[in-house]
């Protein structure tokens, strides 16, 4: 039994198109697994682990965090607790997606494996539940077939560079990093919240172990995004706060 059935509703060049855009996220974000099986690799792990990371984990600012944290000395602990801690958002995603799709069973099972950025975006944006189901599957599948073959392609052309540091490979996490977060600041009050975080995680760095600044950071990120008046969207001109 497939998971997306057809919908008669749906106008065959309705769901073509739902197909064709979902095709081009899953290509642009799928080949950029690359830089993380080379990044995982830069950071000690072996092509094998780098690969099982992107099967099992599949959150791509998760295993970066795993990655960077282990690579910088911090322990097993701190790496896994900053990639849960970037994991948050992934369960919230759940929560908006559950009622969204509707499945039950074995479908909502295999549907939390593909809970990402890209397809819960890709998802919510449609008209109806056929094409956000639609939508939601081939986003999140194709990125989930293409990124686990370019983070074997990474990972075996980092293994056969020898030392990363030899070709700026060492500075490759954060600016990683750098290029998940920016999209994201879209308002001055995201800005302000990630240059808030960065200072406290760089003020923490000399102070405390590995992955600590960033488990900081992420998790003043947290708390402030929680708080019931937090709105990271300017005030308009005469709107009350």
């Amino acid at each position: 039994m497939p998971l997306v059935e057809s919908d008669a509703a749906t106008p065959p060049a309705g769901r073509r198109r739902v197909i064709a855009d979902s095709l081009g996220v899953g290509l642009a974000t799928g080949a950029y697994g690359v830089s993380f099986g080379a990044v995982a690799t830069a950071s000690g792990l072996g092509v094998a682990q780098a690969c099982v990371l992107s099967l099992l984990m599949f959150t791509g600012a998760s295993q970066f965090a795993l990655v960077g944290v282990l690579a910088g000395g911090g322990s097993v602990p701190a790496a896994t607790g900053t990639a849960l801690l970037l994991g948050v958002r992934n369960s919230l995603y759940g929560l908006r997606l559950a009622s969204l799709l509707g499945w039950r069973g074995w479908r909502r099972l295999g549907a939390a494996h593909l809970v990402i950025d890209e397809s819960t975006a890709m998802a919510t944006a449609q008209p109806d539940r056929a094409r956000a189901r639609l939508a939601f599957v081939v986003t999140g599948g194709s990125v989930f077939v293409l990124w686990n073959l370019s983070t074997l392609l990474g990972a075996v052309a980092g293994s056969a560079l020898g030392d990363p540091r030899t070709l700026g490979l060492d500075a490759a996490v954060g600016a990683a990093f750098l290029a998940l977060l920016w999209p994201r600041l879209t308002t001055g009050g995201l800005r302000a919240l990630a240059l808030v975080a960065a200072v406290l995680a760089l003020a923490l760095v000399p102070l405390t172990p590995a992955g600590v600044p960033v488990l900081a950071a992420g998790g003043l990120a947290l708390l402030v995004g929680l708080h019931p008046r937090w709105d990271p969207a300017p005030p308009q001109p005469g709107t009350p706060r």
